[in-house]
């Protein structure tokens, strides 16, 4: 989703923490991705941000991850 506005605060920390990424666009009409996600995740929402196969949560999540550490266990 390219206008998420969650999704452009995740970007923006991860490159500000120079957190190496991959970024995965899900178009709003891609059912069968959006349902491989929230079986994945337990999400319906986005960012889906994901260290490996750990589920990081979202924006919110990473948020708090980096007051912490600085996103440092990401790197």
């Amino acid at each position: 989703m390219q206008n998420c506005p969650y999704c452009k605060r995740a970007k923006a920390l991860l490159e500000s923490r120079g957190v190496a990424f991959t970024e995965t666009l899900v178009d709003d009409d891609d059912d069968a991705t959006w349902k491989a996600l929230e079986l994945r995740s337990g999400m319906k929402t986005m960012p889906q941000i994901f260290h490996g196969d750990k589920l990081i949560g979202g924006y919110n999540q990473l948020a708090a991850l980096d007051g912490k550490d600085k996103l440092a266990s990401l790197k």
